[in-house]
């Protein structure tokens, strides 16, 4: 359960900042998720939704972006979207989409991002 635990320390970090910030509530949380970093991005979601019942997140819309994997390839030095086969989920083949070599950098594509995270703050009534 790969997808429990990247679930948690998504929504670990968005509370921790979202206390940090005063926040009452969080209303929405957009996450990038890579092509690569081997995630269900709906489980992910679901996951989240069952983690933060009882949190001042629970009502919050999380928005999953997929990034794709980008490359640079090493023997053509074609820069863009890569060509996956992903038939093994534990280690997809990545080559190059111009020319077909696996000589190739991943630039892109690997990383799990909270990009932004929308609250509702306290009010200072002081």
């Amino acid at each position: 359960m790969h997808e429990l635990s990247m679930a948690q320390g998504i929504l670990d970090s968005v509370l921790e900042n979202a206390e940090k910030n005063n926040a009452k509530q969080v209303t929405q949380v957009v996450i990038e998720i890579g092509r690569l970093a081997m995630l269900n991005p709906e489980q992910v979601r679901f996951m989240l939704g069952v983690l933060n019942e009882d949190t001042i997140a629970a009502n919050a819309e999380f928005v999953i972006e997929e990034i794709p994997a980008q490359i640079k390839c090493k023997d053509c030095d074609f820069e863009g979207e890569a060509k996956i086969d992903d038939s093994d989920h534990y280690m997809p083949i990545i080559k190059c989409p111009k020319c077909d070599s696996y000589k190739v950098d991943v630039i892109n594509g690997k990383d799990v991002i909270v990009k932004n995270i929308i609250i509702d703050k306290e009010d200072d009534e002081d």
